[in-house]
């Protein structure tokens, strides 16, 4: 762990700075403009699952999940509509939480990128090394993990496209800070 203590100023900026980078992205940028679908008439579907505990919900679903695969449960699945429902707990989106979590993650990542690169390069890499290094751990991290929504549970392309443009910039943004505070 001595790396931590040589490379806390990487880890800490590099999350600052792609913290920031990702707020820009979600508010500004023009890539995750669209993305989201609107339900205007939303009174009889927030009536319809008002008593649901917050989770993720498949639908049409049988009640017992052996059943899934029977003709009837797959007919069912296909005629539609059909899909997967997240419902989030009751009261305000908890943005503090949200963004103190996301940066923990952000934080996480640093560490791991921090973690491979000091324990792949010898004594005093040049910059080009550790941005290689640094940056393909960050791109690994912050790009594979979504593209499983795109293919089990149908998320747009687009929006997986989106994340790994997000995933291109937040790596070379960390990679970069890397590369220039790398002990030498």
């Amino acid at each position: 762990m001595s790396f931590v203590a040589q490379l806390w100023l990487p880890m800490l900026l590099s999350a600052v700075l792609v913290f920031v980078l990702s707020a820009a992205s979600h508010m500004v940028l023009p890539w995750r403009k669209g993305e989201w679908g609107r339900i205007t008439e939303f009174a009889a579907l927030q009536s319809s699952i008002r008593d649901l505990r917050p989770g993720i919900y498949a639908f049409p679903a049988a009640p017992d999940p052996r059943q899934q695969m029977t003709k009837e449960w797959v007919e069912r699945w296909a005629k539609g509509p059909s899909g997967w429902l997240t419902i989030a707990p009751a009261g305000p989106v908890r943005m503090g939480r949200n963004m103190g979590l996301s940066f923990l993650v952000f934080l996480g990542v640093a560490f791991m990128a921090a973690y491979v690169t000091a324990h792949s390069l010898g004594p005093a890499p040049r910059y080009l090394a550790v941005f290689r290094i640094a940056g393909t751990v960050g791109f690994l991290s912050f790009a594979v993990g979504p593209i499983f929504h795109s293919i089990w549970y149908n998320r747009p392309w687009r929006a997986y496209l989106s994340d790994v443009v997000d995933a291109l910039l937040f790596s070379f943004v960390m990679a970069g800070v890397f590369g220039w505070l790398w002990p030498r």
